[in-house]
């Protein structure tokens, strides 16, 4: 059912992290796919373990996506070696500058912008362009949090570029939608990624109690969703924002 053969995937900050986890189940279900990240080392090791997973292929491009000639020319470097884009992950971005409201200067709030929410219209533009012209549909799948549904003290900038993320794809979809593209969004809770677990302990047993499931999340737990988005399976699914966070945000704590 969620054969992913003869399909070709774009994931954006697919060598570590978010990003890797998706590659890894798109990979395994036979997609041949696109990493597109800044650290070519990275991107070549993601690709080697990528390529033995499924029967597709592994391909790394360099790609800033907060510079839009980068990703222009990620794009044009991606078809000529893959031939098509069926669907785009756009998954890069960051943390952006933390900080209390009075503390951050009106750069810091643009620069998390342009990291978390510039270049997934960057991205879903070059991927929308290409999937019009050729007629046949395709997916569009946005990296949102679910720090888009909650409040962070001091993550002010970080929350609201994610939230706009979302207002993006619920835009997108209607506009998209006679050309048979679907976008969506995925908003993960806590997942343990080299980055998070950098974090301390207090504040991830914290999690655990507050998620529904008690559990946290691991890279394992996004290659499904990634298949499942990628996938015909998925042709109702549009404009939604789906949260993957184990419960987190439906505790009444």
């Amino acid at each position: 059912m969620f054969d992913l053969s003869q399909h070709v995937a774009i994931v954006t900050g697919g060598s570590t992290g978010l990003g890797l986890g998706m590659a890894r189940g798109l990979a395994k279900a036979g997609a041949s796919v696109a990493i597109w990240a800044r650290n070519v080392e990275r991107t070549e090791a993601a690709c080697q373990e990528l390529a033995v997973l499924g029967g597709g292929t592994a391909h790394g491009f360099a790609c800033d996506v907060t510079d839009p000639a980068s990703v222009d020319a990620a794009m044009a470097a991606t078809l000529a070696a893959l031939g098509k884009v069926d669907s785009c992950f756009a998954n890069a971005g960051g943390a952006g500058v933390r900080g209390p409201l009075l503390a951050l200067r009106p750069d810091d709030w643009c620069q998390t912008m342009e990291l978390n929410y510039h270049s997934v219209i960057s991205t879903f533009r070059v991927a929308a362009r290409h999937m019009t012209e050729r007629g046949q549909g395709g997916r569009l799948i946005a990296s949102s949090s679910i720090a888009a549904l909650m409040g962070i003290p001091g993550g002010a900038g970080y929350s609201s570029s994610k939230a706009a993320v979302t207002g993006l794809v619920r835009a997108l979809a209607i506009e998209l939608a006679p050309a048979g593209i679907t976008v969506n969004a995925i908003l993960p809770g806590y997942i343990a990624t080299e980055m998070s677990l950098d974090t301390p302990q207090a504040f991830r047993d914290a999690v655990m109690r507050r998620a529904a499931s008690g559990l946290i999340g691991t890279l394992e737990d996004m290659e499904g969703i990634a298949v499942y988005l990628a996938s015909r399976q998925s042709r109702l699914m549009n404009g939604q924002s789906i949260v993957l966070d184990g419960g987190h945000t439906i505790h009444p704590m």
